[in-house]
Parts: C-alpha cells; sequence; structure tokens
C-alpha cells in the first residue's frame, strides 16, 4: 500500500544498521561469517577464504610466540613464507571489508523493493481469490502433472450446471448434444495444441453459458461464465451465429462437392464464388481462377434472360443451352435474385433426356415383347387400375379392347370376369377376391390355381412392384397338365412294356452308372434285383458277366458308354452264352449322353437258321445236279430230234415216194411233236444258260417294226388255225430301239404263242407298242378267261403248266423266259388281268439296256 512504503523503509534501515557488527565477527580462533546465506555467492566465497587466512594467520603468530629466538643469521625460509602470506591475508581482509560494505547496502536496498512487491502479489492474489469465488462463474485448471483438474468457483442454479464434480465433468448429462461436442473438440484442441477458444453453450434447461479456453506454460484454465438476461439474449444471438456459420461452412463444403455447377453473384452481376464443378465446366484451373478471370458458363443471352426473369420475380427456373466440353448440353438453371445479389444452380439435363429416350424406348420394346408373348400379362398401378395388357391377355378373357382401354379397376375386371362366367364361383366370393386383391399390399408374389368353368386351368402370378401395383400373369397350364399327365401315363406304359419284354434292356448314364434295366436284362446275365437301385458301375456289371459269355462283348460295351465320341458310335453284334445260348445286342446312343444296350435272345433262330442254311445247301446241290441233268440230257435229245426232223422233212418231199394220206397224217404229226420238242429243249437250254450267267446280250439297234414282223410270221399258221387275227399298233412306237433282237423276237414269239393258246377262235390279238421317257413298251392282250390272282402268283415259275382254259399243255417256259430275257436287258414284266376280260402282258425296256445280268428266277 502506499502509506505503508515509509514504515518498510524505517524497517530496512534499521535492519541494515544492525547487521553492521554481524556481518564479520572473530572468536577466539579468528575469523568467522555469519550470515552469509543472505550474501551473494562471489562475496560468499570471499569472506570464507579471507577467514582461512585470517584463521592460518592467527596460528601462525602464536607458533612464533611459542618458539624461541633465533639469532638474525638463523631467519630462514619459514619465517620469509609467513610474512607474506600474513601480509596477503591483510590485504584480502581489508578488500573484503570494503566490498562486503558495499553489497550489503546495496542488498538492503533490493530487500525493500522485494518486500514491496510481494505486498503488492498478496494484494492482487485477495483480488484474484474474490473474483474466482463469484457465484456467477466456475473455473476448470489442469496442470502439467495430468492430476484432477481443480474445480474453482459456482454457477447459479438457473445456468442447468450441476455443483457436483463428477456430474459437472460430464458435459454430456447437462449440455446440450450438440453443445458437449464442440466443447469436448474445443477441449481436446486446447489440452494437445495450445488453441485458445471462446464458445457460447447451451444447456439442457436451455439456458446459455459462455465458455472461454486459455493455457499457459503449466495451465489449462477453462472458465464458465453465467450470462445476465441480456447477455443471454446477446449469447443465444451468438449461438444463433455459430450454427449459422457452421452451417454455411457444412452448406458450401456440400455445394462445392456437387457435380452440378453453383455460382454465387453480387449485385453487379459479377461472380463471387464457384464451385469445383462450375470451375471443371469452363475449363478454369480451380474455383478462384473462375472467379478472377470471370469466366462464364452461360452465354450471354442466357444470362440477359435470367436478368429479365429477375425484374418481374425472384426465381428463374428454365431449361437453357450452352457448350460445355466442345458439346452442346441442355441445362435445367434455377437462379435466385436476393438483395444482396443471387446464386444460381445448373443440372445438366442432357443424359437426363438421353436416359428418359432411351427408357421410354426401353418401355415400348418390353411392351412389345410383352404383346408377342403367348403368355397373359397385365399391368395395374399402385391405385389398381389397369395400365397394360398384352394380346394374349385379350385374347384369354375374350374382352373388348374398348373395355380395356379405359383403365378399369382390377375389382371391377374380376367382377366382370365372374359375371360372364368365364372364372369359376366361389364359395366365400368375398373373402376370395379380398384374398386376391391384398397382393396390392403385399411384398412377396402370390400365386394362384384357377380352374375355369371351360375346363381349362390357370396358373396366375400376382408380382408386386416396387413403386406400387401389380403384374399379373395368366398361364395357361391345360395342356401343359395334359402334356404331363400323357407323359406321366407314357412312362408308366414304357416302364410296363419294358418290365414285360423279351428282349433285355439297360440304360447307362454319362457317368458310366445304370440308370434303367429291366427283369429280361437281370435274368438273361443273371444279375441282382438291386441292380439299378445301387446305381452300379458298368465295370462293376462287366466283372460279373464277362464269365458267362465265350466270347465277351463288355470290354466293347465299356468303351461305348465311358469313351470319348469317335469310340461312340452305334453298333450291332452277337455272343453266345457258356450254356449255349446265343444273344443279339445292340449299342445305341442316345441324344442326351447315356447309352441304351439291348440283349435279345435268339438262340431258336439261330438253331434254325442252322438247320435252313444246312436244308438250303443241300437244295442248291440237288437243283445244280438237276439243271446239270437237263443241260445234259436237253443236249444229248437235241441231236436225235434234229435228225428225226430231218427224216421227216425227207418224207414229206415228193421225191421220197408217194405217201399215203394217214402216212403223211403221221409224218406231220410227227414233224410238229419233233418241233414242239425242240422248242422246249431250246428253251430249256436258254434257262441253263441265263442261270449258269454265261449268256451275252448282242446289243444293236433294233427295227422295232421289222421285229414285231417276224415275230408275227412265226406264229400265223397257228393263227389261222384257230381264226384268229392279229392287230398290230405301232403309231407311237419308235423306229428303233436298243437290244439283242433275236431275243426281242424270241419274247414276242413266246407272247403271241401264249395269246393264242387262251384267246377264242375268231378273235383278235392286239400287239401294241410305244415308246416312252423311260424306254419302250409291248403289251399283247388276248380276251381269254384271264387268270385267277391265285395264278398270278406262280405264272412266271418254271414247269409250271396251265391249262385254265388254254388248248395245250405246255411245258410252262414260256413266261419264264420273257421274264427272264426282258430282266436280262435290264426292264421289267407285269400282267394285266381279270376274271372273263382277257389278260394283257406289258414288257418294259429301258432306254440303255443293262447289258448282261443274272436273271431273276
Amino acid at each position: 500500500m502506499p502509506g505503508d512504503a515509509p514504515r518498510q523503509a524505517g524497517k530496512a534501515e534499521s535492519g541494515r544498521n544492525g547487521d553492521s557488527g554481524n556481518a564479520v565477527g572473530a572468536d577466539g580462533n579468528g575469523f568467522r561469517v555469519r550470515g552469509t546465506r543472505q550474501l551473494p555467492r562471489t562475496l560468499r566465497r570471499t569472506l570464507i577464504w579471507g577467514g582461512a587466512a585470517s584463521s592460518m594467520l592467527a596460528a601462525g603468530l602464536a607458533h612464533a610466540q611459542e618458539t624461541p629466538a633465533r639469532p638474525p643469521a638463523s631467519f630462514g625460509t619459514f619465517e620469509v613464507i609467513q610474512l607474506a602470506m600474513f601480509a596477503g591475508v591483510m590485504g584480502a581482509a581489508l578488500l573484503s571489508a570494503i566490498f562486503l560494505i558495499r553489497e550489503r547496502a546495496r542488498t538492503a536496498a533490493e530487500n525493500i523493493e522485494l518486500r514491496g512487491r510481494v505486498a503488492d502479489l498478496n494484494a492482487a492474489i485477495q483480488r484474484s481469490e474474490a473474483l474466482l469465488n463469484l457465484r456467477d462463474q466456475r473455473i476448470i485448471v489442469w496442470n502439467d502433472d495430468r492430476r484432477k483438474p481443480e474445480l474453482i468457483g459456482s454457477l447459479p442454479v438457473e445456468s442447468g450446471a450441476p455443483d457436483e464434480r463428477a456430474s459437472f465433468l460430464a458435459f454430456g448429462r447437462w449440455l446440450m448434444p450438440r453443445s458437449a461436442a464442440a466443447l469436448e473438440n474445443a477441449l481436446a484442441a486446447l489440452r494437445e495444441r495450445g488453441i485458445a477458444f471462446d464458445l457460447v453453450i447451451e444447456a439442457q434447461n436451455g439456458a446459455p453459458l459462455e465458455v472461454q479456453g486459455r493455457k499457459s506454460a503449466s495451465y489449462v484454465i477453462v472458465r464458465f461464465l453465467s450470462l445476465s438476461e441480456s447477455q443471454r439474449a446477446q449469447a443465444r444471438l451468438k449461438l444463433d451465429n455459430q450454427v449459422l456459420s457452421a452451417s454455411h461452412e457444412t452448406m458450401l463444403g456440400l455445394v462445392d462437392a456437387l457435380s452440378m455447377p453453383f455460382w454465387i453473384r453480387a449485385k453487379d452481376g459479377q461472380l463471387r464464388w464457384v464451385n469445383r464443378a462450375y470451375a471443371t465446366a469452363v475449363e478454369a484451373v480451380d474455383a478462384e481462377a473462375a472467379v478472377r478471370e470471370g469466366k462464364e458458363l452461360l452465354g450471354t443471352q442466357a444470362r440477359d434472360a435470367i436478368d429479365r426473369e429477375h425484374r418481374s420475380q425472384p426465381v428463374f427456373d428454365q431449361a437453357l443451352s450452352t457448350v460445355i466440353a466442345g458439346d452442346r448440353s441442355v441445362l435445367a438453371v434455377t437462379d435466385f435474385a436476393g438483395p444482396e445479389g443471387s446464386a444460381g444452380i445448373a443440372v445438366d439435363k442432357s443424359e437426363i433426356d438421353a436416359i428418359r429416350a432411351e427408357y421410354e424406348r426401353t418401355v415400348r420394346s418390353h411392351a412389345d415383347t410383352l404383346d408377342r408373348l403367348t403368355t397373359a400379362v397385365a399391368i395395374f398401378d399402385e391405385h389398381e387400375k389397369l395400365r397394360f395388357f398384352n394380346q394374349a391377355f385379350q385374347k384369354l378373357w375374350e374382352l373388348d379392347h374398348g373395355f380395356l382401354a379405359s383403365a378399369p379397376d382390377n375389382a371391377l375386371l374380376i367382377d366382370r370376369l365372374r359375371s360372364e362366367g368365364k372364372i369359376a364361383e366361389q364359395p366365400e366370393w368375398r373373402r376370395w377376391k379380398e384374398t386376391l386383391l391384398s397382393a396390392y399390399r403385399s411384398v412377396d408374389p402370390q400365386e394362384h390355381l384357377w380352374h375355369l368353368p371351360d375346363g381349362r386351368t390357370i396358373r396366375v402370378v400376382a408380382n408386386p412392384q416396387p413403386k406400387g401395383g401389380v403384374t399379373w400373369v395368366f398361364e395357361n397350364l391345360t395342356e401343359k397338365m395334359a402334356l404331363e399327365s400323357r407323359y406321366a401315363t407314357a412312362v408308366r406304359v414304357q416302364g410296363e412294356t419294358l418290365d414285360n419284354l423279351a428282349e433285355g434292356v439297360a440304360v447307362f448314364g454319362p457317368d458310366g452308372r445304370i440308370r434303367l434295366s429291366n427283369p429280361a436284362f437281370d435274368t438273361l446275365w443273371q444279375l441282382p434285383d438291386d441292380i439299378v437301385a445301387r446305381k452300379a458301375h458298368i465295370s462293376d456289371i462287366r466283372a460279373h458277366c464277362e464269365p458267362l459269355a465265350k466270347d465277351s462283348p463288355w470290354a466293347g460295351f465299356v468303351a461305348s458308354v465311358t469313351g470319348f465320341d469317335e469310340e461312340r458310335r452305334d453298333r450291332h453284334g452277337q455272343t453266345e452264352l457258356a450254356d449255349g445260348t446265343v444273344l443279339r445286342y445292340g449299342v445305341i446312343h442316345l441324344p442326351n449322353g447315356q447309352v441304351m444296350i439291348t440283349f435279345v435272345d435268339v438262340t431258336d433262330r439261330v438253331n434254325i437258321e442252322r438247320a435252313l442254311k444246312e436244308k438250303n445247301e443241300a437244295l442248291e446241290k440237288a437243283d445244280q445236279l438237276k439243271n446239270d441233268f437237263v443241260q445234259h440230257v436237253s443236249y444229248e435229245l437235241r441231236s436225235p430230234l434234229t435228225n428225226i426232223i430231218g427224216f421227216t422233212e425227207l418224207l414229206s418231199l415228193p421225191a421220197t415216194g408217194p405217201l399215203g394220206p394217214r402216212q403223211r397224217e403221221y409224218v406231220e404229226h410227227i414233224g410238229s411233236s419233233s418241233s414242239v420238242l425242240l422248242t422246249i429243249v431250246n428253251d430249256i437250254l436258254d434257262l441253263a444258260t441265263v442261270d449258269a450267267g454265261i449268256m451275252e446280250l448282242d446289243i444293236s439297234e433294233v427295227d422295232v417294226k421289222k421285229t414285231i414282223a417276224a415275230a408275227g410270221e412265226l406264229i400265223a399258221d397257228r393263227l389261222a388255225e384257230h381264226s384268229i387275227a392279229l392287230k398290230v399298233e405301232t403309231v407311237f412306237a419308235p423306229e428303233y430301239m436298243l437290244g439283242d433282237g433275236i431275243r426281242i423276237r424270241q419274247i414276242l414269239y413266246n407272247l403271241l404263242s401264249n395269246a393264242v393258246n387262251y384267246a377264242p377262235d375268231g378273235s383278235t390279238i392286239r400287239l401294241a407298242c410305244r415308246g416312252l421317257e423311260i424306254g419302250t413298251e409291248f403289251s399283247v392282250h388276248d380276251d381269254g378267261p384271264g387268270m385267277p390272282p391265285e395264278i398270278l402268283d406262280t405264272v412266271f415259275r418254271r414247269f409250271e403248266p396251265r391249262s385254265n382254259g388254254g388248248r395245250r399243255r405246255g411245258a410252262g417256259l414260256g413266261l419264264s423266259i420273257v421274264k427272264s430275257f426282258v430282266e436280262l436287258h435290264g426292264g421289267s414284266v407285269r400282267i394285266e388281268t381279270a376274271p372273263d376280260q382277257g389278260t394283257t402282258v406289258i414288257c418294259m425296256f429301258p432306254i440303255h439296256p443293262a447289258g448282261m445280268r443274272d436273271a431273276a428266277e
């Protein structure tokens, strides 16, 4: 205090005078220093050394007094040293005394100043304690030693802060969440990085508090201040400003992160701020460069249009065209004009328009696709209105297009189908209908089966749409169910058929395991009954079956089932078991990668075949013997017959001599019979030549008309004998044909002879020839009794004489020779006949004869 200064100065002066006699004193043993703790270190050392030297000097004097006097001659080095030390100590003591006097004077002045400062500090501490203990603030102090913080002061009850220490430090319990989070973040920044803060926070009861945070070298101090009503209003305003400031920064950060150009203009229309998307659109380095260089996104006309719109209303919302990155783009621009400027945002609608167009094309494509489906589809919106239906839906329910195009309710549609008798009546119609329409409130698809009155079965699927509404799918299962029923029946029938077949059947899958077999297969190979149930592999079946066969084919079966494509070929074969059973097998590859192996017991057939082969060999040998005998006998008969005919003709000559009527008749009979026998012998020889395969045709151009005339001359006598006329039709006949002329004439002669044998007396035989695209056709018709069907099967057999109303019973070789010679040319023979309608024999000769070939029997 100012009034205390004289009193303190007096105390200091008296202290200084009192201490002057006590600074350095001497005891009985020398010097000693008192109060050295109050002196500076240099002075203290000087006094200590001076005292030590004085002690040493006193000891030297005492020793000199006790020692006897010596003569001057004995005054030695020790005495000189003692005198020097004494002189030095005395000088040091004198200097120390002078320095001590000065130091004590200066120390006394400093003590007076220090006492004044201490008094000032005590007054300041008293004032600080008084301020800290005020009831409208509370202070938290943290030391550097990381001990628990110290709380000083208190806050009023209306501030909402608790008095209890732990509760107060738990800020989240009594502060609003946003204020608690802000305080925690600011406190962490203060303690870790020394960042001071000034905040306005809000308690849970709505009371605002001001918080200040500071950090010194050793302390961290946070002060909470309770505010008055006026201060609270200002604090709330400041709190709101903080929130708005934070929201403003957050909003700017959000706008800067947008991919849409955003700008803020001043009153004069100049750019004040833009986001990164704006800078990218105008090809600027960054947003600051875009503002600094004044790069505009929109053209002059577009900006003028915005200004004109702002004159009448604050909001501009239109689509404008501009160029971005060299491409023309359409932007949806929204610009708001306020008192201090304007702000705008642009959304690129080019991609949206493209997506919308693509979406519309996709919808049309899907609609066209659905319209071509055979499954009925109807789509209802969230209001249960019909929005789409395909042709199959209209065809299924036979509804007129006008009614469906009017977007009827789903309930109305169901009621109409019921009223028209197109869906079956339900015992509880209302509940059934509500269950059906509950699909609009469901998230999972629903499925129903409708049995219509006309016998059809419809599978109804209700699929809820994400945006509301239901897609109804009506699938006609009538044919499918019928097919499934028929398929199941066919499978059962097939199973029963396989089980009752005499042939063994086994089907193997692509993995080589048996999938199907019948009892016959198990019986033939003596397999257990559970072979299919345990899906035995073909290699296991092979090991069981190979010992049963003499020449086992199971190695080939395994290769066919499990081998590669080149080994998977259909094949057939035969094997014989050890017990004599002969099996005919077949390996058939099925389309699905499976293989079917069949076994047929052909033991009886093989035995019969063996017997037939043996019998056939015997018959062939007998036939060969017959042919050899006939050929030999025919050749041996030919010479005598030639002689008989020759001598008969000699007897008929007048030069031989006259013959009586009876003799002449006998000679004529002998000649005709010999001629017939010679013809038979020649026919036998011709057939034997054909059978032996040694007959060769002399193919050349044959004059058709001459050949027909020659055959007619050969049969003229017999025609005249029975008054039978021969009518030849050659209008459509070719002039020439390729063939053996002699054999063709012989064929026509045999046909005419056969016709004369059966034609009635006085009738007409017609011989016709015509040329066709495939060859030349000859036909001979007689009006005889015809041939019954049972004779047609044997008409070409050799040595099958038939009377059937004929005049002669021949050897039965005429038609056989005709057939053999025609087929030798590569042609064919057929007979058209009917009872009492005559017979027509037709021979077809090809344009190009086949040459020499074996004749069929």
